[in-house]
């Protein structure tokens, strides 16, 4: 009897080993199952994605027929690193020793575990084979999921030398920013010599003839300076009008190449002023504002005042994300639906975020919104993008996604990259409602007595006049997102002068202003919603030195280094707090009939031109 007991317990205890031990390898099997399919998969897109980069730029280069054999073998990239260097093998056969080995050693191990279970043999009893065994799997396994992991490092090794698209994607120190940047040397031969031997009015000459490309000039002088300056000569000879006018000197036009503009000529002035302090979350701002426009700095600095003495204003970031919205297209509506399903289904949105993801080590998918319009499909992309505004991270993230799409539905063709419905430099309902960038509420109670002596008004007049002119007159318009008095002149200002895009200035302006009448109805409560403030604290027109200045003013110059995305959203914050000291302004304004008097003062200009002058 107890001989029976025990050889019953003794079974099912090795019932029990025999079930754990396969559980352990059914879960091992399948993870790695899992993990090979999904980023080989992943490898497949990159490697297309790679070849389509390769095409396009065989298809784009171009030499002069001047230039030596030498300079073009130095022009040349070197070649991309590969995660794979490290090995002390080719990769190939190092693929093929440890799928070998992975296979092998697990074979040999069920052999001798089937073994043991027959004999009943203790399972933890190992020979030194089987440990061998065991450590030449799990050596492998490690191995194989790295290996199949190594497109990821390849990606996050040799992004910069791919192109990155934002500054928040380069890691270069400035040395080296400069040196990428560095101007070719010269090509063209003139008359026997080289271009930069002849002094600029010949140069001008030839450039206005025809001779030489405007847009070689840097390249062939090596001085970016000299070139914009021989451009602008080339320009008065072709065009028989003066550009006295324009300055010159005092801009550093390396900083623009390659980054802001083209075909440079000069820098326009544009007036800096200050408004403030703009007393906003407990901290004090002083605003620059880049205007034309007299009064509205004036304006908005009393706006500042009345917030101030009233204990300032308040501020909430509801949303961050940049968006793009590609537009692809197929043979019938039905597969345009399926593509539509597969992307919207949430068990694929792990996978399209890491390929997204991958192309930047700031930008972060947040979300895919699809819209079917007939066979074509439109997929509006919003990612986090750090304090870059981001367009150029989250477009090349996109560009990924697409191309990992297209071998899963090699029947797709990409119509664009942008369909509008991202939507940018537009003013839409899409924006409005779903918004775009930083979507930013500001607030602020505005006391009885302020209202009467900085606003020169009372509260009753100032709610009536929002009612009719902000909400009913703007409904009245046909206005998407312009329920404002000129939310656009604050945000503009601020723009320019801090290196913004002055083009998204049309979603950035989307602006509803709401007055109330509280405590009583002795005090004056005021909020502006912006839901699509686009900015950014680096890239573009970040780096000019004069923007670079004025964002150090604010404080929010560069990248924030404690918490990634906090300058831009600071600065989205301030746009919403400046323009809510401006719609105070104005609207007082115009509920004490001081508008005109006011632009008659300071918006006048007394000096004469004529049209004729050259």
């Amino acid at each position: 009897m107890y001989k029976d007991t025990f050889a019953i317990l003794f079974y099912s205890s090795r019932e029990r080993e025999v079930r754990a031990l396969v559980f352990f390898l059914r879960i091992q099997w399948q993870l790695l199952c899992k993990f090979l399919i999904k980023l080989s998969a992943i490898a497949a897109a990159d490697a297309a994605a790679v070849a389509n980069r390769m095409e396009i730029s065989s298809r784009s280069s171009f030499q002069y027929s001047n230039v030596s054999s030498a300079t073009r073998q130095q022009q040349q990239p070197r070649p991309r690193p590969l995660a794979s260097d490290a090995l002390p093998l080719p990769v190939g056969l190092t693929n093929k020793v440890f799928f070998v080995l992975f296979f092998s050693a697990t074979y040999y191990l069920l052999k001798r575990w089937r073994e043991k279970i027959t004999n009943s043999t203790p399972l933890h009893m190992l020979s030194l084979g089987e440990l061998f065994a065991i450590v030449a799997e799990l050596a492998s396994f490690i191995y194989l999921i790295g290996f199949f992991g190594i497109d990821y490092v390849q990606n996050f090794i040799s992004k910069n030398n791919d192109g990155a698209w934002d500054s928040d994607d380069e890691t270069e120190t400035i040395a080296s920013k400069v040196a990428q940047k560095s101007i070719a040397k010269p090509q063209i031969i003139l008359a026997g010599k080289q271009l930069q031997e002849f002094c600029d009015e010949a140069i001008a000459s030839a450039v206005s003839s025809g001779q030489i490309a405007s847009y070689l000039l840097e390249a062939e002088l090596g001085d970016c300076t000299r070139a914009a300056s021989v451009r602008r000569r080339a320009v008065e000879l072709s065009t028989d009008r003066s550009l006295e006018g324009l300055p010159i000197a005092g801009m550093d036009y390396s900083s623009v190449l390659g980054q802001c503009c083209e075909m440079v000529i000069g820098h326009v002035q544009i007036p800096v002023g200050v408004a403030g302090p703009l007393l906003l979350d407990d901290f004090e701002y002083t605003v620059p504002m880049a205007t034309t426009e007299g009064c509205l700095v004036a304006s908005t600095n009393r706006g500042c005042k009345a917030i101030y003495q009233s204990g300032g204003a308040t501020s909430i970031l509801t949303k961050d994300g940049m968006t793009r919205a590609p537009v692809v297209r197929f043979s019938s509506a039905k597969r345009a639906a399926d593509l539509k399903f597969f992307v919207e289904d949430d068990r694929n949105f792990d996978t399209l975020s890491v390929v997204f993801n991958r192309t930047s080590k700031f930008a972060r998918l947040q979300n895919i919104y699809c819209i079917l319009a007939g066979r074509n499909l439109y997929m509006r992309f919003s990612c986090s993008t750090g304090d870059a505004m981001g367009m150029n991270m989250v477009s090349k993230g996109v560009q990924n996604v697409l191309d990992y799409l297209q071998h899963l539905f090699p029947d797709m063709e990409t119509v664009s990259i942008s369909g509008n419905v991202c939507a940018d430099k537009k003013a839409t309902a899409m924006n409005w409602i779903e918004g775009r960038g930083k979507s930013v509420v500001c607030e602020a109670i505005i006391k009885q007595q302020v209202v009467a002596k900085v606003l020169k008004t009372s509260v009753e007049a100032l709610v009536e006049l929002n009612t009719v002119k902000n909400l009913a007159g703007s409904a009245l318009a046909g206005s998407i997102g312009g329920f404002n008095a000129h939310a656009a002149n604050i945000v503009s200002a601020i723009f320019i002068a801090t290196g913004q895009d002055p083009a998204q200035n049309v979603e950035s302006s989307q602006c509803i202003t709401m007055m109330e009448a509280v405590n009583g109805n002795s005090d004056l409560y005021v909020s502006v919603t912006m839901p699509c403030i686009e900015v950014g604290t680096i890239g573009g027109g970040t780096q000019l030195a004069s923007q670079a200045a004025c964002l150090n003013l604010l404080g929010v110059k560069g990248s924030n280094a404690s918490c990634l995305g906090a300058n831009a959203q600071r600065l989205a914050r301030i746009v919403a707090g400046a323009v809510l000291a401006g719609e105070l302004s104005l609207l007082s304004a115009l509920a004490a009939g001081q508008l005109v008097k006011s632009h008659l003062k300071y918006n006048r200009s007394c000096k004469d031109i004529s049209a004729e002058d050259k």
